[in-house]
C-alpha cells in the first residue's frame, strides 16, 4: 500500500496507543493478581486497557475522514467491513454454540481480538486483489 501523511498519522497513533495498551494491560493484571485495588479504584483500573483499543477503533475513522487518496481509503474501509463480517460472524456462530451448551465460555474482549485478525485478513485480501490488478 502506498504511503500517504494520513497513513503515517495513523501509524503513529496505532503505535503510541499498543504501547499505552500494553502499559495499561501490565499495570491491570499486576494490580488484580496481587489484590492491590478494590472499590471504584478496581473499577477504573480494569477498564484501563480498553481505553487505548477504543483509541485505536477511532483512529481508524480519523484515518478514513484524513484520507485524501480514494483508493487507500477504499482499502481501508473493505479492510474494516471484512473484520467486522469475520468478527460478528465468528462471535455470533460461537455464541449460539456456547447457548447450547457446546462450546466453553468467551471473554467478550476476545470480540476485538477477532476484529483484529479479520483487519489482518482483510490486508491480505487487498494485497492480493492488487497483485491482480482488481480494484
Amino acid at each position: 500500500m502506498a504511503k500517504s501523511k494520513a497513513i503515517s498519522r495513523y501509524n503513529r497513533r496505532v503505535i503510541v496507543l499498543s504501547l499505552i495498551y500494553a502499559a495499561t494491560l501490565f499495570f491491570a493484571v499486576y494490580c488484580f493478581k496481587h489484590q492491590l485495588l478494590s472499590g471504584p479504584v478496581a473499577w477504573i483500573a480494569g477498564i484501563l486497557p480498553a481505553l487505548p483499543i477504543i483509541g485505536i477503533l477511532v483512529a481508524i475513522g480519523r484515518y478514513l475522514t484524513e484520507e485524501t487518496d480514494e483508493y487507500l481509503r477504499d482499502m481501508m474501509v473493505r479492510q474494516a467491513l471484512i473484520a467486522t463480517g469475520f468478527a460478528l460472524s465468528i462471535s455470533t456462530a460461537w455464541g449460539f454454540l456456547e447457548n447450547f451448551g457446546l462450546v466453553p465460555h468467551v471473554y467478550a474482549y476476545y470480540a476485538i481480538i477477532l476484529w483484529f485478525a479479520g483487519l489482518g485478513l482483510g490486508a491480505c485480501v487487498n494485497k492480493v486483489q492488487a497483485t491482480r490488478g482488481e480494484p
